[in-house]
């Protein structure tokens, strides 16, 4: 029998307009004060700003600049692992969200700096913070991932 009679869903609509979602909410605010509750704009927006500050990359060459202005070449040098695309992607992530200044010299050969901006520079406390932590319990973590890992092969082998 052909589908005449039966209940067809109406056509949907198509996709959504594309928006950043992020599970994670901030909390609300305290009792008693008058905080309007974050709305979907601003957690979107932090959750951008987050994502960039967050990245890998970026905490490394922030890091890197917090001695004061590099080029390029020297910024490639001091961060290890890092492509001369991924520098390049970073960089101007970090020029166009105003955390890096890029300054390019009337020279020949052309020479351009890369440093900090004010902006910038207020990460950078938080930034070396994040790695200071990183570095102090660097062997906690690598025992229990050690442990974690050994719990994973003992239950893999035991399930065969």
């Amino acid at each position: 029998m052909s589908g005449i009679g039966k209940a067809v869903p109406p056509p949907s609509p198509g996709p959504e307009p594309e928006r950043a979602y992020s599970p994670v909410r901030p909390a609300p605010a305290p009792a008693g004060t008058t905080s309007p509750p974050p709305d979907d704009d601003a957690v979107c927006g932090v959750r951008e700003i987050m994502d960039r500050v967050g990245d890998r990359w970026t905490i490394a060459v922030v890091v890197a600049l917090g001695d004061g202005a590099r080029r390029f070449s020297e910024l490639r040098r001091g961060v290890e692992g890092i492509s001369q695309r991924m520098l390049t992607v970073t960089l101007r992530g970090l020029e166009r969200d105003g955390l890096v200044r890029r300054t390019v010299h009337p020279v020949i050969p052309p020479r351009v700096d890369y440093e900090l901006t004010t902006l910038g520079r207020t990460l950078l406390d938080s930034v070396r913070t994040l790695m200071s932590w990183a570095l102090d319990h660097r062997g906690e973590i690598d025992a229990a991932r050690g442990r974690f890992d050994a719990r994973s092969r003992a239950t893999a082998s035991a399930a065969s």
